[in-house]
């Protein structure tokens, strides 16, 4: 049985030839598919019976493709796709609920700016300006999303964001205490865990927000003198061991291994827990002075060992710093303020 129809049909009052094959409708004005030299408006009927001869010779109408218009990617969907990826790839919880602020964010911004449903084709360096500059953000908030900005939208232009260029932030430092038993002593009396974390954030040099809120008992050596972080695990990306003093271990007490040390549980506080006890802490003290943070007590600490080692080798390691002029920056204020790493002695 055959699997194909030929019969005449009209298109604009003029005869065409009209072919099913696999219930496909095929149709043709000329013969010129099968070489034969005739016009349907001519001569229809030998043409219908040029393209039977053929059929039943073996000759088939070519299968149509249909053509696919592929529409331009728009930049929402391009940074949804980003953030797919980064979630697939493992990334850590807090990069993904910055990129997905970034959506968010984006998002807002097109609105405003009536550029809604701009693509990546027609995305250029200026709308990733004008979204990085706003005036409710510093220097170094403009640089931290730009960062995450950045790896979202790699795959569909590689180069456009890194091309943009900020201003650089001010480096600002948190000012140290001068008297940090007395700070610590006012912290206690406000909350237990509070002073833990500004406890060891001195004594350990860790950094609080995220560093020691997530610690858990297994981070600890048995007999509780040493803490191992692992490399994702610390801002430098190095394993770090760091020396728990006396001071901190009188006042802990070991707990299950997976548990963590300030939640008791499998899961640590929220990311802004300490910087929102520290907030409220700040209101109610009369004895903390401007530019005086959680990470002061981390740059005391700094300038303690510093004090009494005089290595900047050491300091390096127990900071956890890639570089010593990192470490060096926790130094201003001494007799080595103005000493750079190239004036330091070789070895």
């Amino acid at each position: 049985m055959s699997n194909f129809k030929v019969t005449i049909g009209t298109s604009k009052s003029k005869p065409i030839i009209v072919i099913y094959y696999d219930e496909i409708r095929h149709r043709y004005w000329n013969g010129k598919a099968i070489n034969v030299n005739i016009s349907s408006k001519e001569n229809p009927n030998l043409l219908k019976a040029a393209f039977e001869l053929k059929l039943r010779e073996g000759w088939r109408p070519p299968s149509k493709k249909k053509e696919v218009k592929e529409l331009p990617v728009k930049v929402t969907q391009a940074l949804q796709k980003g953030v797919d990826t980064k979630i697939a790839q493992g990334c850590s919880q807090r990069f993904i609920k910055d990129a997905k602020r970034i959506v968010t964010l984006w998002k807002r911004y097109e609105r405003e700016q009536r550029l809604r449903n701009l693509t990546i084709d027609k995305l250029q360096a200026s709308h990733i300006r004008n979204f990085l500059v706003r005036p409710n953000w510093s220097a170094k908030t403009q640089r931290t999303v730009k960062s995450t900005l950045s790896p979202l939208l790699s795959e569909f232009t590689p180069n456009l964001v890194q091309s943009v260029r900020l201003k650089k932030p001010t480096s600002t430092l948190h000012k140290p205490f001068d008297n940090v038993n007395e700070v610590l002593d006012a912290v206690r009396d406000y909350n237990q865990q509070l002073y833990l974390c500004c406890l060891m954030t001195y004594g350990c040099l860790l950094r609080p927000h995220r560093e020691i809120r997530e610690l858990t008992w297994s981070d600890f050596s048995e007999d509780l003198r040493y803490i191992h972080l692992s490399g994702n695990r610390n801002k430098s990306g190095r394993n770090r061991i760091v020396p728990v003093p006396s001071y901190v271990r009188d006042i802990i007490v070991k707990g299950e291994s997976n548990h963590n040390i300030f939640s008791g549980s499998n899961k640590p506080l929220n990311q802004d827990y300490f910087k929102t006890l520290w907030s409220r802490f700040k209101r109610q003290s009369d004895i903390l002075e401007q530019g005086q943070t959680l990470y002061s007590f981390r740059h005391s600490g700094a300038i303690e060992i510093f004090k009494r080692t005089g290595s900047l080798h050491k300091l390096q390691r127990a900071m956890g710093h890639s570089s010593l002029n990192v470490s060096l920056t926790y130094l201003r204020g001494l007799e080595v303020a103005e000493l750079k790493e190239e004036d330091m002695p070789m070895v």
